[in-house]
């Protein structure tokens, strides 16, 4: 009996994929968000190292950038510190923010410098709110992962209650944040007035100063 073989069928070449081809409005969305990233200042970010000294892990920061004196300036203007002592103490804030157990998250670090910094903060004082506003932030979101992980209804409800505080305070402190841009003033816009007979109308904005009885 004679076997005939049978003929090696050809490779197909793979088909070469086409290129993605982005809709209209992914087009724009895109452009929207560079035109958006490139009106910002530029942030580095924190690279975080973690060492054995003795019995203690000690976390050590150092700006993620070439040229490293620059990239601690440009931290500091996104920050509003105007030495380096505040900036300092800005970071190792935010690392404790990002610390669990013995270790510094990195990732987390970032995260909440980035919050920081879209704050665009004017001096100390917006930085250090700012910081709070992370913590704040960042606890509120544990507090909500502890509460899906809850085994118990009490747990569940202690967690809730813990995240609608957080929730409550995360308020308070964008209020009080726009409350020191504005300096305390309130503007009142009058847009339609009725004047009866006799009566007399004044045109205009009114603004209040933060005491009482005070008009400008």
């Amino acid at each position: 009996m004679t076997v005939v073989p049978m003929p090696k069928r050809a490779k197909t070449a793979n088909p070469v994929a086409k290129p993605y081809e982005p809709t209209d409005r992914e087009i724009a969305a895109r452009a929207a968000y560079k035109k958006r990233r490139a009106s910002k200042p530029p942030v580095p970010q924190i690279k975080v190292s973690m060492s054995e000294e003795g019995a203690k892990r000690v976390a050590s920061l150092a700006v993620d950038h070439p040229d490293p004196t620059l990239g601690y300036e440009l931290l500091a203007e996104a920050v509003g510190a105007d030495n380096g002592t505040f900036l300092a103490g800005t970071l190792d804030s935010l690392a404790k923010i990002a610390q669990v157990g013995s270790a510094v998250r990195e990732g987390e670090l970032n995260y909440a410098l980035s919050m920081v910094c879209g704050l665009r903060p004017k001096d100390q004082i917006e930085a250090t709110l700012g910081v709070q506003m992370a913590a704040i932030h960042i606890a509120t979101m544990n507090a909500a992962m502890c509460m899906g992980q809850a085994k118990t209804w009490e747990l569940k409800e202690s967690q809730e209650r813990a995240l609608n505080r957080l929730a409550r305070t995360y308020v308070a402190q964008i209020e009080a944040l726009k409350r020191y841009r504005s300096k305390g003033e309130q503007r009142v816009i009058v847009e339609r007035v009725n004047v009866e007979k006799g009566g007399q109308a004044i045109v205009g904005n009114v603004a209040h100063g933060g005491g009482v009885g005070e008009e400008k």
